[in-house]
C-alpha cells in the first residue's frame, strides 16, 4: 500500500464530536506528535500487538494522527495499515510521514466495517470526544470488525466524567470517559476479552500539559 491521503465527503460534521476534534488536531498538527513521542507504554501495547500477529496483517489506526507512532510501527513490520482520522492536517501529515500506509480523512462512524475484516483495530485515545453511547457503539462496531481472535487494544484517560469543557494543549475540548471498571465491562460487552492492561501516569511534552492516568487495554475476539 502506499501512503495515500484521501478525502471523503460524507455527513457535514462540523457542530459534532467529529468537527470538534477536527479542529482541536487541525490546530495542534506537529505538536501533539511531539508531544506524546515519549510515551513508552504505547511503544509496549504495539510490542504486545506485533507479538500476535501473523505476517501480513491487516490493520485499522482508529484516529490514526500524524501516523506514528502507531501506523509507522505496524506498516514497517508488513502489515497492512489502514489510518482513518477526522483531521485534514493529521492526514496528510501522516500520509508524508508514513508512505508505507494508507489513510483517509474520514469519521470512522462512517466508515464501511465488513464482519470479521481486520485481523487487529487500534484504538488510541481516539474516543474521548464521543458521547458514552457513541463509544459503546463504535466499540461494538469495531469488535465486529474483528475477524475471530483478532486483536483490539484501545487506550484512554480512564476518567468517570461525561461531556466536561477542559483544554488539551491549549484547545478547548469536550471530554467524555469511563473509569477503568467501566470501560473494561464496556468492552467486555461488546464480545471482547481483556487480556492485559496496563496503568501509567504520562505527563504531554507541552508547556500547558499536566500530567494525565492512561490506561491501555489489551484485548481478543472471542
Amino acid at each position: 500500500m502506499s501512503g495515500t491521503a484521501r478525502h471523503d465527503r460524507g455527513t457535514d460534521l462540523t457542530d459534532d464530536a467529529g468537527g470538534r476534534a477536527a479542529r482541536v488536531f487541525d490546530a495542534l498538527g506537529p505538536a501533539y506528535e511531539t508531544a506524546f513521542a515519549h510515551s513508552e507504554a504505547h511503544r509496549r501495547s504495539l510490542e504486545w500487538l506485533l507479538g500476535r500477529l501473523a505476517p501480513g496483517s491487516r490493520v485499522l489506526d482508529v484516529g490514526s494522527g500524524t501516523g506514528r507512532p502507531t501506523a509507522e510501527t505496524l506498516a514497517r513490520a508488513g502489515h497492512e495499515v489502514l489510518g482513518v482520522d477526522v483531521s485534514p492536517v493529521m492526514v496528510e501529515l501522516a500520509a508524508r510521514q508514513v508512505p508505507e500506509a494508507q489513510f483517509r480523512c474520514v469519521d470512522v462512524r462512517e466508515l464501511p466495517l465488513a464482519e470479521g475484516s481486520f485481523d487487529a483495530v487500534c484504538v488510541y485515545f481516539s474516543l474521548l470526544q464521543l458521547d458514552r453511547a457513541q463509544q459503546a457503539g463504535l466499540v461494538g462496531r469495531l469488535a465486529r470488525a474483528l475477524r475471530p481472535g483478532g486483536s483490539l487494544v484501545l487506550a484512554t484517560v480512564p476518567l468517570d466524567v461525561e461531556g466536561v469543557d477542559a483544554l488539551f494543549m491549549g484547545q478547548p475540548v469536550r471530554v467524555t470517559s469511563f473509569a477503568g471498571e467501566a470501560l473494561v465491562d464496556l468492552v467486555t460487552r461488546a464480545g471482547l476479552t481483556v487480556l492485559a492492561e496496563e496503568n501509567v501516569l504520562f505527563t504531554p511534552s507541552h508547556p500547558e500539559a499536566v500530567p494525565e492516568p492512561h490506561l491501555f487495554l489489551h484485548c481478543g475476539r472471542r
